[in-house]
Protein backbone atom coordinates (compact mmCIF):
# COMPACT_ATOMS: atom_id res chain seq x y z
CA UNK A 1 0.00 0.00 0.00
CA UNK A 2 1.37 3.71 -1.14
CA UNK A 3 1.49 6.21 1.67
CA UNK A 4 3.06 9.22 1.19
CA UNK A 5 3.59 12.15 3.64
CA UNK A 6 4.11 15.38 1.46
CA UNK A 7 2.65 17.97 4.37
CA UNK A 8 1.19 18.37 7.63
CA UNK A 9 -2.30 19.19 5.97
CA UNK A 10 -2.73 15.72 4.85
CA UNK A 11 -2.06 14.47 8.01
CA UNK A 12 -4.72 13.92 10.71
CA UNK A 13 -4.43 14.30 14.13
CA UNK A 14 -4.56 10.67 14.75
CA UNK A 15 -1.58 9.90 12.56
CA UNK A 16 0.60 12.49 13.82
CA UNK A 17 -0.19 10.99 17.01
CA UNK A 18 0.47 7.82 15.87
CA UNK A 19 3.88 8.51 15.06
CA UNK A 20 4.78 10.85 17.51
CA UNK A 21 3.47 7.96 20.07
CA UNK A 22 5.92 5.39 17.81
CA UNK A 23 8.81 7.92 17.54
CA UNK A 24 9.13 7.22 21.92
CA UNK A 25 9.86 3.35 20.92
CA UNK A 26 12.19 4.70 18.65
CA UNK A 27 13.96 6.97 20.61
CA UNK A 28 14.23 4.51 23.27
CA UNK A 29 15.52 2.08 21.35
CA UNK A 30 18.58 4.35 19.79
CA UNK A 31 19.51 6.20 23.16
CA UNK A 32 19.56 2.64 24.37
CA UNK A 33 21.95 1.52 22.12
CA UNK A 34 19.51 -0.88 19.80
CA UNK A 35 20.86 0.27 16.27
CA UNK A 36 20.32 -2.60 14.63
CA UNK A 37 16.63 -3.29 14.00
CA UNK A 38 14.47 -5.04 11.27
CA UNK A 39 11.65 -3.47 10.71
CA UNK A 40 12.38 -2.42 7.34
CA UNK A 41 14.80 -5.28 6.45
CA UNK A 42 14.46 -6.12 2.68
CA UNK A 43 13.20 -2.92 1.95
CA UNK A 44 14.97 0.21 0.39
CA UNK A 45 15.31 3.61 1.05
CA UNK A 46 16.32 6.29 -1.71
CA UNK A 47 17.37 9.53 -0.63
CA UNK A 48 16.89 11.83 -3.35
CA UNK A 49 18.36 15.36 -2.70
CA UNK A 50 18.59 18.83 -5.26
CA UNK A 51 18.95 21.06 -2.38
CA UNK A 52 22.14 20.51 0.05
CA UNK A 53 21.35 19.47 3.46
CA UNK A 54 23.20 17.89 6.95
CA UNK A 55 20.77 17.20 9.11
CA UNK A 56 17.64 16.54 7.62
CA UNK A 57 19.33 13.47 4.76
CA UNK A 58 22.17 12.24 7.38
CA UNK A 59 18.59 11.53 9.67
CA UNK A 60 16.94 10.26 7.31
CA UNK A 61 19.88 7.70 6.01
CA UNK A 62 20.29 6.85 9.65
CA UNK A 63 16.85 6.43 10.37
CA UNK A 64 16.79 4.01 7.45
CA UNK A 65 19.47 2.46 8.47
CA UNK A 66 19.26 1.97 11.86
CA UNK A 67 16.08 -0.33 10.96
CA UNK A 68 17.54 -2.65 8.49
CA UNK A 69 16.71 -0.89 5.58
CA UNK A 70 19.07 -0.67 2.40
CA UNK A 71 19.94 2.96 1.41
CA UNK A 72 20.98 4.77 -2.27
CA UNK A 73 21.64 8.20 -1.48
CA UNK A 74 21.63 10.80 -4.22
CA UNK A 75 22.36 14.14 -4.79
CA UNK A 76 22.30 16.60 -7.83
CA UNK A 77 26.17 16.52 -8.32
CA UNK A 78 26.47 12.97 -8.47
CA UNK A 79 23.51 12.45 -10.55
CA UNK A 80 21.92 12.46 -14.62
CA UNK A 81 20.80 15.31 -13.60
CA UNK A 82 24.00 17.59 -14.28
CA UNK A 83 22.67 15.83 -17.74
CA UNK A 84 19.46 17.30 -18.16
CA UNK A 85 17.29 14.14 -16.50
CA UNK A 86 13.76 15.77 -15.55
CA UNK A 87 12.40 14.94 -12.27
CA UNK A 88 10.17 12.27 -13.39
CA UNK A 89 12.87 10.68 -15.46
CA UNK A 90 14.64 10.20 -12.16
CA UNK A 91 11.56 9.34 -10.28
CA UNK A 92 10.81 6.90 -13.00
CA UNK A 93 13.86 5.25 -13.11
CA UNK A 94 14.24 4.91 -9.26
CA UNK A 95 10.78 3.16 -9.23
CA UNK A 96 11.96 0.41 -11.69
CA UNK A 97 14.70 0.35 -9.13
CA UNK A 98 12.03 -1.11 -6.92
CA UNK A 99 12.72 1.46 -4.00
CA UNK A 100 10.25 1.12 -1.57
CA UNK A 101 10.38 4.69 -0.40
CA UNK A 102 11.95 8.06 -2.20
CA UNK A 103 13.14 10.74 0.35
CA UNK A 104 12.90 13.67 -1.48
CA UNK A 105 14.06 17.37 -1.38
CA UNK A 106 13.86 19.87 -3.39
CA UNK A 107 14.12 23.86 -4.51
CA UNK A 108 10.36 23.89 -6.12
CA UNK A 109 7.28 23.67 -4.64
CA UNK A 110 5.22 21.13 -4.76
CA UNK A 111 8.19 18.67 -6.80
CA UNK A 112 7.35 15.76 -4.31
CA UNK A 113 3.87 15.67 -5.07
CA UNK A 114 5.21 15.15 -9.10
CA UNK A 115 7.19 12.21 -7.30
CA UNK A 116 4.54 10.36 -6.04
CA UNK A 117 2.26 10.80 -8.99
CA UNK A 118 4.45 9.42 -11.29
CA UNK A 119 6.01 6.56 -8.93
CA UNK A 120 5.00 3.39 -6.86
CA UNK A 121 7.25 4.25 -3.96
CA UNK A 122 5.94 5.81 -0.87
CA UNK A 123 7.05 9.44 -0.77
CA UNK A 124 8.43 11.57 1.49
CA UNK A 125 9.06 15.18 1.32
CA UNK A 126 12.13 16.55 2.87
CA UNK A 127 11.18 20.07 2.28
CA UNK A 128 9.86 21.54 -1.30
CA UNK A 129 10.74 25.32 -1.87
CA UNK A 130 9.30 27.87 0.60
CA UNK A 131 6.10 25.29 0.66
CA UNK A 132 6.72 22.44 3.57
CA UNK A 133 8.76 20.32 5.68
CA UNK A 134 6.65 18.18 7.15
CA UNK A 135 8.99 15.94 8.72
CA UNK A 136 10.65 18.43 10.73
CA UNK A 137 7.23 19.67 11.90
CA UNK A 138 6.61 16.58 13.14
CA UNK A 139 10.55 16.00 15.36
CA UNK A 140 9.48 19.78 16.50
CA UNK A 141 5.88 18.72 17.97
CA UNK A 142 7.45 15.60 18.89
CA UNK A 143 10.28 17.59 21.07
CA UNK A 144 7.49 19.91 22.67
CA UNK A 145 5.77 16.63 23.06
CA UNK A 146 8.44 14.79 25.22
CA UNK A 147 8.97 17.79 27.10
CA UNK A 148 5.13 18.99 28.40
CA UNK A 149 3.28 15.95 27.86
CA UNK A 150 1.21 17.31 25.34
CA UNK A 151 0.71 20.05 22.57
CA UNK A 152 -2.70 20.87 23.49
CA UNK A 153 -2.95 24.16 25.07
CA UNK A 154 0.94 25.16 24.66
CA UNK A 155 1.86 28.75 22.95
CA UNK A 156 4.65 28.72 20.55
CA UNK A 157 5.61 31.70 18.99
CA UNK A 158 7.84 31.47 15.84
CA UNK A 159 10.02 34.44 15.53
CA UNK A 160 12.30 35.36 12.08
CA UNK A 161 11.94 34.67 8.36
CA UNK A 162 8.53 33.36 8.32
CA UNK A 163 8.06 34.45 4.52
CA UNK A 164 10.53 32.18 3.73
CA UNK A 165 10.40 29.42 5.66
CA UNK A 166 8.95 26.21 4.75
CA UNK A 167 9.54 24.79 8.79
CA UNK A 168 7.09 27.41 9.64
CA UNK A 169 4.06 26.74 7.40
CA UNK A 170 4.27 23.40 7.98
CA UNK A 171 4.64 23.94 12.01
CA UNK A 172 1.95 26.34 12.08
CA UNK A 173 -0.63 24.04 10.31
CA UNK A 174 0.88 20.94 12.77
CA UNK A 175 1.02 22.63 16.01
CA UNK A 176 -2.68 24.08 15.18
CA UNK A 177 -4.07 21.00 14.45
CA UNK A 178 -2.95 19.15 17.58
CA UNK A 179 -4.28 22.00 20.01
CA UNK A 180 -1.59 24.14 20.46
CA UNK A 181 -1.71 28.04 20.04
CA UNK A 182 1.27 29.69 17.49
CA UNK A 183 1.85 33.14 17.19
CA UNK A 184 4.46 34.34 14.31
CA UNK A 185 6.49 37.39 14.82
CA UNK A 186 9.01 38.67 12.23
CA UNK A 187 9.63 42.53 10.56
CA UNK A 188 6.93 42.73 7.98
CA UNK A 189 9.15 42.40 4.61
CA UNK A 190 9.19 38.86 6.18
CA UNK A 191 6.12 37.85 6.82
CA UNK A 192 4.08 36.37 4.00
CA UNK A 193 1.10 37.65 2.62
CA UNK A 194 -1.98 36.25 3.60
CA UNK A 195 -0.92 35.14 7.15
CA UNK A 196 -4.16 36.36 8.57
CA UNK A 197 -5.90 33.35 7.03
CA UNK A 198 -4.05 30.74 8.85
CA UNK A 199 -4.43 29.57 11.93
CA UNK A 200 -1.62 31.38 14.09
CA UNK A 201 -1.37 34.89 15.89
CA UNK A 202 0.62 38.02 14.22
CA UNK A 203 2.16 39.71 17.15
CA UNK A 204 2.96 43.51 17.12
CA UNK A 205 6.12 43.42 19.44
CA UNK A 206 8.57 40.95 21.52
CA UNK A 207 6.75 41.34 24.05
CA UNK A 208 3.67 39.71 22.61
CA UNK A 209 5.52 37.71 21.20
CA UNK A 210 7.18 36.24 24.09
CA UNK A 211 4.54 37.19 26.91
CA UNK A 212 2.88 33.63 27.94
CA UNK A 213 4.91 31.42 25.40
CA UNK A 214 5.89 27.95 26.52
CA UNK A 215 8.16 27.68 23.20
CA UNK A 216 9.84 30.12 21.62
CA UNK A 217 11.14 28.45 17.87
CA UNK A 218 13.96 30.86 16.12
CA UNK A 219 14.05 30.60 12.74
CA UNK A 220 17.36 30.94 10.30
CA UNK A 221 17.56 34.45 8.83
CA UNK A 222 17.99 33.83 5.66
CA UNK A 223 21.35 36.07 4.72
CA UNK A 224 21.13 35.19 1.17
CA UNK A 225 17.95 37.02 0.96
CA UNK A 226 19.41 40.24 3.09
CA UNK A 227 21.09 41.16 -0.27
CA UNK A 228 17.69 42.26 -1.53
CA UNK A 229 17.63 44.66 1.57
CA UNK A 230 14.37 43.10 3.75
CA UNK A 231 15.61 44.65 7.11
CA UNK A 232 17.96 47.42 7.66
CA UNK A 233 20.68 45.60 9.36
CA UNK A 234 22.00 42.16 11.16
CA UNK A 235 22.56 44.45 14.33
CA UNK A 236 19.17 45.84 14.56
CA UNK A 237 17.59 42.57 13.43
CA UNK A 238 18.95 41.17 16.51
CA UNK A 239 17.58 44.43 18.75
CA UNK A 240 14.26 44.50 17.46
CA UNK A 241 13.78 40.62 16.67
CA UNK A 242 16.52 38.15 18.55
CA UNK A 243 15.94 35.79 21.09
CA UNK A 244 17.49 36.93 24.13
CA UNK A 245 18.02 35.87 28.40
CA UNK A 246 16.16 39.18 28.45
CA UNK A 247 13.44 38.07 26.37
CA UNK A 248 12.98 34.49 27.49
CA UNK A 249 12.27 36.15 31.66
CA UNK A 250 8.80 36.91 29.79
CA UNK A 251 8.11 33.50 29.14
CA UNK A 252 6.04 31.06 30.73
CA UNK A 253 7.58 29.34 33.41
CA UNK A 254 10.01 26.07 32.21
CA UNK A 255 9.52 27.99 28.54
CA UNK A 256 12.15 25.87 25.88
CA UNK A 257 13.98 27.53 22.84
CA UNK A 258 13.83 25.48 19.69
CA UNK A 259 15.74 26.01 15.96
CA UNK A 260 15.66 23.93 13.48
CA UNK A 261 19.36 24.89 12.23
CA UNK A 262 21.60 26.11 11.15
CA UNK A 263 21.13 28.66 13.64
CA UNK A 264 23.34 31.99 12.90
CA UNK A 265 24.75 33.22 16.50
CA UNK A 266 24.33 36.34 17.49
CA UNK A 267 21.77 37.01 15.17
CA UNK A 268 18.36 35.27 15.93
CA UNK A 269 19.36 34.13 18.64
CA UNK A 270 21.84 35.32 21.09
CA UNK A 271 24.58 32.37 22.38
CA UNK A 272 24.05 32.45 26.04
CA UNK A 273 20.45 31.41 25.20
CA UNK A 274 21.91 28.94 22.19
CA UNK A 275 24.04 26.94 24.12
CA UNK A 276 22.03 26.92 27.32
CA UNK A 277 19.95 24.14 29.28
CA UNK A 278 16.63 25.61 27.58
CA UNK A 279 17.68 25.54 24.37
CA UNK A 280 16.73 22.24 22.73
CA UNK A 281 18.66 22.21 19.17
CA UNK A 282 20.16 19.26 20.20
CA UNK A 283 17.57 17.20 20.86
CA UNK A 284 15.86 18.18 17.70
CA UNK A 285 18.26 16.04 16.24
CA UNK A 286 18.50 13.05 18.04
CA UNK A 287 13.87 13.70 18.17
CA UNK A 288 14.95 13.47 14.27
CA UNK A 289 15.76 10.20 14.04
CA UNK A 290 13.19 8.73 15.86
CA UNK A 291 10.52 10.31 14.37
CA UNK A 292 11.55 9.44 10.69
CA UNK A 293 12.26 5.79 11.74
CA UNK A 294 8.69 5.79 12.93
CA UNK A 295 7.62 7.78 9.80
CA UNK A 296 9.77 5.34 7.31
CA UNK A 297 8.41 2.24 9.15
CA UNK A 298 4.42 3.95 8.68
CA UNK A 299 5.59 4.84 4.95
CA UNK A 300 6.29 1.13 4.64
CA UNK A 301 3.37 -0.99 6.08
CA UNK A 302 5.98 -2.56 8.02
CA UNK A 303 4.58 -4.52 11.09
CA UNK A 304 4.61 -3.14 14.31
CA UNK A 305 6.60 -5.09 16.72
Amino acid sequence: MKRDFLTMADADKSLIEELLSRADFMKKSIVDGRKSMDMLKGKSVVTLFYENSTRTRCSFESAAKYLGASTLAITTSGSSVKKGESLIDTAVTLDKMMADVIVIRHSVAGAPHIVAAHTKASVINAGDGMHAHPTQALLDMYTMREKFGSLKGLEVAIIGDVKHSRVAQSNIVGLSKMGAKVKVFAPNTLMPKGIENQPCKVCADAKEAFEGSDVIMGLRIQLERQQKGLFPSIEEYNEFYGVTAERMRSCNKGAIVMHPGPANRGIEIDCDVLDSQICYKDEQVVNGVATRMALLEWATGADIK
